[in-house]
């Protein structure tokens, strides 16, 4: 099993936490979207969105769909102790609901609009002139790269109109207060046993705290923040989150990304 992932992507986050937390074995392939390693026309042809996580089993069995791929996990998981003393019980209704539910804020334009100006304009256009590298390199995508360019535009102008900006912002809030009341009940987010739901709310806390939004969206709710400092705890956490964003090592992640953006961009090579 193979996975296409980076630790900037939410999404892979919630992936990595699952196949950890499962105990599933799998050879990791990291694709940094920030210097354009998602547009390289292997990784294209085989996800023309571009999109991370890509979680492959076998030469045909690719899945794009986060939540897809932890269920995938899931019953991997089932079979793998099958015959053993191991007891695992796939997600219940109540698990999947809160999974849907935290899938449905897209963390995209909140992120993007408390990143300084400067260094997202800059990442900004050091990708289009990726993607229009990569266009001449395989016109056969030209289609597709086209979109993905058409996309950075677009994701430029809306970062521009506040009506975009509140509404991701107004969305965060209702999440998290829902989460807060939930939290006030129960010990995880679906019970008192870890489960799926908590692999898909933890780095939308992780995020937060990488913002410097920790005292605002998550201080402010003593629930959630309780949650936040148990499950940091997790060898998941440690490995998949804290590993590159904890203390000095997330300045050492965004410095050495923003190195190689810079470095690339001065000598042009794209």
């Amino acid at each position: 099993m193979q996975l296409y992932h980076h630790p900037y992507s939410l999404d892979s986050q919630k992936v990595r936490l699952a196949l950890e937390e499962k105990g599933i074995d799998y050879t990791s392939y990291r694709v940094n979207p920030l210097t354009g390693k998602n547009m390289d026309s292997s990784f294209f042809r085989m996800n023309p969105s571009g999109k991370l996580p890509v979680f492959q089993n076998g030469s045909h069995s690719i899945i794009y769909n986060t939540i897809e791929i932890i269920q995938y996990i899931e019953r991997i998981a089932l079979v793998s102790v099958s015959g053993t003393r191991n007891t695992i019980t796939p997600s219940s209704g109540e698990v999947i609901k809160w999974m849907n539910k935290i899938q449905e804020w897209n963390p995209k334009f909140f992120t993007l609009s408390h990143v300084p100006e400067k260094y997202r304009r800059a990442v900004s256009k050091f990708i289009r002139r990726v993607v229009i590298a990569r266009m001449a390199e395989s016109p056969d995508l030209a289609s597709s790269y086209h979109l993905k360019l058409r996309e950075a535009y677009d994701t430029e102008d809306k970062l521009k109109e506040p009506d975009v900006l509140h509404e991701s912002e107004e969305k965060l809030i209702t999440l998290l207060d829902e989460v807060e009341v939930k939290l006030n009940e129960t010990q995880y987010l679906a019970g008192e046993e870890f489960s799926m739901a908590d692999v898909m709310l933890i780095p939308i806390l992780a995020r937060l705290v990488l913002l410097n939004l920790e005292d605002e969206y998550i201080g402010s709710r003593p629930s959630v923040d309780k949650y936040l400092s148990v499950v940091k705890q997790r060898p998941s956490y440690r490995k998949v989150i804290g590993k590159y964003f904890n203390g000095w090592r997330r300045q050492k992640t965004l410095i050495t990304t923003w190195c190689i953006v810079s470095i690339r961009s001065k000598l042009k090579r794209y």
